[in-house]
């Protein structure tokens, strides 16, 4: 069944036989996995890209046009996931930075204003929901890596990066009223 044809696996998928997911996997995912890491560097990442991609393949399965190879379809969904998740990062890393740019760039800051400061962002972090809390927590407290909160709480890191996204952004929004 391994060497079923596109054809075959595209009618399996239309018919809401998981079997073509699993052929799918079989006969691309390492390949799949490759174009990934070539770009991006990061096994637990690539992972995550290829599984989001066949996640959206079984989501949209009713639907599926595939208009060329099925080989080039997903190649082209991986390379997409791939830009998507950089463009994402980029982000993150300027809401990252600009966080730190905000409260390191302030040159006032007196004693009883940093203790101030440090309780505004104790109650900020104390109001997210209690699962991006922790992840915050044991991200800036603990010094935990993504991979290590991941599986200390049985997540992906993908939901980690997002928790941690959320709390960054929520102490920016938060803490720009501090500094005016």
């Amino acid at each position: 069944m391994y060497e079923c044809s596109d054809e075959k696996i595209i009618a399996f998928l239309k018919d809401d036989d998981n079997t073509g997911l699993t052929l799918i996997f079989k006969k691309y995912w390492s390949s799949l996995f490759m174009v990934a890491y070539n770009v991006f560097q990061d096994k637990e990442a690539c992972e995550d890209i290829v599984q989001e991609v066949f996640l959206k393949i079984w989501e949209k399965r009713r639907s599926l046009e595939v208009k060329t190879s099925l080989k080039a379809y997903l190649y082209a969904c991986v390379k997409y996931e791939v830009y998507r998740q950089l463009k994402k990062d980029q982000s993150k890393q300027s809401i990252n930075e600009e966080l730190v740019n905000t409260i390191e760039g302030y040159q006032g800051i007196d004693n009883i204003e940093y203790k101030q400061l440090i309780e505004n962002v104790s109650f900020i972090v104390n109001s997210l929901p209690p699962k991006c809390r922790e992840i915050y927590q044991l991200s800036r407290n603990e010094s935990l890596s993504h991979k290590d909160i991941a599986s200390k709480m049985n997540i992906s890191t993908k939901t980690v990066e997002n928790h941690i996204t959320k709390a960054l952004r929520h102490l920016k929004l938060n803490l720009e009223s501090f500094f005016l």
